[in-house]
């Protein structure tokens, strides 16, 4: 009798980043994006965080 065997794999490689292309007139912009698998920050507290440090810096 033949056993079946599976071995699973973790890989630890990183996700391909998504790209974003947009033309603006005669220029093309790429926007490589890419999120830690990581993180324990929502997106909401990110921007809300980024908004906050923009504002005190125009002070």
């Amino acid at each position: 009798m033949q056993e079946n065997t599976q071995t699973v794999t973790k890989t630890t490689a990183a996700p391909k980043p998504q790209t974003v292309k947009r033309k603006i007139g005669k220029t093309t912009y790429e926007l490589s994006l890419h999120f830690s698998q990581t993180s324990t920050e929502r997106m909401s507290d990110k921007v809300m965080r980024l908004l906050e440090n923009d504002l005190s810096a125009k002070k």
